[in-house]
């Protein structure tokens, strides 16, 4: 396993981070502590959460993730041993995260909730990354197509400024060390990197997108940012919610796989993706290659990639995630895949 510096932080952090979303309702506290223990043999030292997991979201279940990895660290005694991200939900219309019925958004108030909650949760009393899980703008976030903000005039926003300096003061308070950004847009990464500038606030340490090979649309101006300005990739998706597997082609369904147990795949259904599968498909059997490492491999090398962010249910696919790290993305496979990706542009964005 190997470690890279998250953005200008000085924290190392393993090339590939578990993600723990199907913690509390895909799998039991158990399984959890399991997976956790498991990735820390390999070397993981990142862990990633969020305040809105288990996943899908749920009323019953909000919060049942970190409640899992909160006790997995109380029984270790090892918070000291790893690097802890979570995330505070953004513009939402589900009533159930807020006091009351309020509806989520990046106000001071609800941040300073929403952080002194998950603290509680994860049997901790700071993060090393609290993250904006997606901005209070509204725009085409999650591959739902259309336009992607309302007119400007119509816009009701809580200002960056205002966002920015609520996650200053939880790290003046010492309940955050550092910042970090995801299902943002190139324009929000500048905006927070000038906010941060101008008015001396905490510097957007990392942006958590999602990035695979059916969607790199990254590519197209995040990820020279990133590498200008020292924020971090933390890749979620490598597989593209599984179907970088081939279990999903044509259809099929396979029992308690996720798409089957909750249909939310629509991301990843659209025209030429099966295409594309196939054809990345074939080429990992060309190279003696399992696919779905084959896939992750590819994330976790691009220049622009911090960390990649994975995920499993069993304890079969995520050795098999772990020891991707094995599988070398050679110049000639390189150009394969980049062959493939001209033909099948980010089929899923």
């Amino acid at each position: 396993m190997q470690y890279r510096t998250l953005g200008r932080t000085g924290l190392k952090v393993s090339e590939l981070c578990l993600g723990t979303m199907t913690f509390g309702q895909q799998n039991t506290e158990a399984e959890g502590h399991a997976q956790l223990d498991k990735a820390l043999e390999h070397g993981v030292n990142f862990i990633d959460t969020a305040e809105l997991y288990s996943i899908p979201p749920r009323a019953e279940t909000q919060g049942s993730t970190e409640r899992i990895v909160g006790s997995w660290l109380k029984a270790r005694g090892n918070r000291d041993k790893v690097i802890l991200a979570s995330k505070v939900v953004g513009r939402s219309q589900n009533d159930w995260f807020r006091p009351g019925g309020e509806k989520p958004r990046l106000t001071p108030q609800q941040i300073r909730y929403a952080i002194d909650e998950s603290l509680k949760r994860l049997n901790t009393d700071y993060l090393d990354l609290y993250q904006l899980h997606w901005p209070d703008r509204e725009i085409n976030i999650f591959g739902e197509g259309g336009t992607t903000f309302r007119t400007l005039s119509d816009a009701d926003e809580v200002p960056i400024a205002e966002t920015l300096g609520a996650l200053g003061e939880l790290v003046k308070e010492g309940k955050v060390r550092h910042v970090g950004l995801s299902n943002e847009t190139a324009w929000g990464v500048s905006e927070f990197l000038r906010v941060s500038r101008e008015e001396k606030q905490p510097r957007i340490a990392s942006i958590q997108n999602a990035y695979n090979l059916l969607n790199r649309t990254y590519e197209i101006g995040l990820a020279e940012m990133g590498l200008r300005e020292d924020v971090g990739l933390l890749a979620y998706s490598p597989l593209a919610q599984g179907y970088l597997t081939g279990k999903y082609l044509d259809g099929a369904r396979p029992p308690g796989a996720r798409t089957t147990l909750f249909n939310r795949g629509q991301r990843y259904e659209k025209p030429g993706v099966d295409d594309a599968i196939r054809a990345y498909q074939a080429l990992a059997k060309e190279f003696g290659l399992d696919f779905a490492q084959m896939a992750i491999a590819f994330v976790t090398s691009r220049p622009f990639v911090t960390s990649n962010i994975i995920g499993a249910t069993t304890m079969e696919q995520l050795e098999t995630a772990l020891t991707s790290i094995q599988v070398e993305i050679t110049p000639e496979l390189e150009e394969k895949i980049n062959a493939i990706h001209q033909l099948n542009a980010n089929p899923a964005p």
